[in-house]
């Protein structure tokens, strides 16, 4: 099989690579996490001008009409410099609406966000839920023409500042159930939409969402009602490849932050870079990262697998491979800059904070060993 990537591929790496460099190092996130948005909304819509927002969704709506492979390929960029613009919640909130939308919707929902307008995000966490889709106690029931929706959802990305989010709710079943599941797209000004911004510890920003009786059209339902089960899933499945991506990002830049400090720090007037502990230390951040890369390749072939047993395998693995690479590599980072390294001033310790919250993301590394062990596949169908 070929990995090498397509000459549109390429130059597409190269723009988003080039753009970071210039226009996002990291003393940028710096700055804005402690701004009330934590993003710049010209820098959004620059994103949206160079069609990185759109690259995975039809061209109906403004978008390139290409796949994950591409969007994952940016994200893994941007998280070299720790872009903290909320493309991964665009990701997964617009897929919901590009695959379960009517072409009205996906003009009044989607369109706007490719274009850097509008941001949206996706809430689906619950108190109880842990990771899983399924779980979900918000309700939705019919009223009048529409729906009255009831629940509270936690740590949506960006909601603070999201001007639609795409939330799961339940219409019928059990707690637990695949089946019985909606998708609805809440507007943040609603009657009722209530919005508590959180700080996350890597500097970005969530929210705690609370829907006390907010009442929408029926315009607002994506697909059937009840029948958004697998639909969750598939998103789950790519958020968690979309946080594989960027963990790669994060551990090529660690890598060789380390690696240049050590050849520049000097003890005894030789560079410590020069010590054998060190170097094999060092040689192994580089397997594990080359690791990442690799798995992250698979995140992005298999996100869209059609295949839900095989793209679950795929994702589960990848995620917590990538976990555990990750944090083996940011610590040795940490470990390898000395008292530096755990002090607020290097930016090494921000991207050991951006991929502990990025293994939470979407399955921890429980949750995905659980689900990998669960598939036909591992048991042999016993």
């Amino acid at each position: 099989m070929n990995f090498d990537l397509t000459e549109d591929q390429t130059l597409l790496v190269d723009t988003v690579r080039e753009f970071v460099k210039k226009e996002s190092p990291v003393e940028r996130m710096r700055k804005l996490r402690s701004s009330e948005l934590g993003w710049d909304k010209a820098v959004w819509k620059k994103m949206g001008e160079l069609g990185w927002l759109g690259v995975m969704f039809p061209e109906s709506v403004g978008g390139a009409g290409m796949t994950f492979v591409e969007a994952g390929l940016i994200v893994q960029e941007l998280g070299t410099t720790l872009v903290p613009e909320p493309i991964i919640p665009l990701f997964v909130a617009g897929s919901a609406i590009a695959e379960a939308g009517s072409a009205e919707q996906q003009a009044r929902f989607l369109a706007p966000s490719v274009a850097g307008d509008q941001s949206l995000a996706f809430a689906f966490l619950e108190e109880q839920s842990r990771h899983d889709p399924h779980s979900v106690r918000t309700h939705a029931h019919p009223a009048g023409a529409g729906y009255r929706l009831r629940g509270k959802k936690r740590w949506v990305l960006s909601g603070h500042a999201a001007d639609a989010i795409v939330v799961s709710a339940r219409s019928s079943g059990d707690e637990a159930s695949a089946d019985g599941l909606s998708l609805f797209v809440v507007d943040r000004s609603l009657p009722g939409v209530s919005v508590q911004p959180v700080a996350t510890m890597d500097g970005q920003k969530a929210a705690l969402l609370e829907l006390a009786d907010v009442e929408v059209g029926a315009d607002r339902l994506l697909g059937g009602v009840g029948k958004a089960g697998p639909l969750l899933s598939a998103l789950m499945d790519l958020g968690a490849a979309a946080t594989v991506c960027e963990a790669s990002g994060i551990l090529q830049t660690v890598l060789w932050m380390t690696r240049n400090y050590l050849m520049e720090r000097k003890q005894f007037n030789v560079a410590i870079g020069s010590f054998q502990a060190l170097q094999h230390r060092t040689v192994d951040m580089f397997v594990e990262t080359e690791l990442a890369k690799s798995v992250a390749m698979l995140a992005m072939i298999k996100a869209q697998d059609p295949d839900a047993g095989e793209r679950r395998r795929a994702i589960s693995a990848a995620k917590a491979s990538i976990i555990e690479s990750g944090a083996f590599v940011t610590r040795q980072g940490i470990q390898l800059h000395g008292g530096i390294g755990v002090t607020d001033e290097h930016d090494v310790g921000l991207y050991f904070k951006r991929m502990h919250i990025l293994a939470t993301l979407f399955g921890d590394d429980a949750f995905h060993l659980a689900r990998y062990a669960s598939l036909p596949s591992f048991s042999a169908n016993v």
